[in-house]
């Protein structure tokens, strides 16, 4: 697994390379996701178009850290996972309680107030 952290003005975009699995990209996206909430980013978007396989302990990590973001009055968010990843998530019933979007400029734009 691979991570580039970026930002645009106050939001954090993490992109994700690879493979979000048990061992290696479960705890290196925990890794990273607790060093933004540590440092006080409040709105983080995870970028899975380039995650290639997810399995229960990636997913288990995603939710967790959605949780973890929210306890720190902090917003996760997700942007475009690949179809079979989709399908996982709806499968599961993860996706309705995430937010996800197609593109980076709906993410982004999802933090301006209304």
């Amino acid at each position: 697994m691979h991570v580039d952290v970026r930002h645009r003005d106050d939001i954090i975009i993490v992109d994700l390379e690879g493979r979000l699995v048990m061992g290696v990209g479960d705890e290196l996206l925990r890794e990273v996701i607790n060093e933004l909430l540590a440092e006080d980013w409040k709105k983080i978007i995870v970028n899975l178009q380039k995650v290639t396989i997810m399995d229960s302990s990636g997913m288990g990590e995603l939710v967790s850290s959605w949780k973890l973001a929210s306890k720190f009055g902090a917003k996760l968010k997700f942007l475009r996972p690949q179809p079979q990843i989709e399908r996982t998530l709806k499968l599961t019933q993860v996706l309705p309680l995430l937010e996800v979007y197609e593109s980076e400029e709906e993410g982004l734009s999802s933090f301006l107030p209304a």
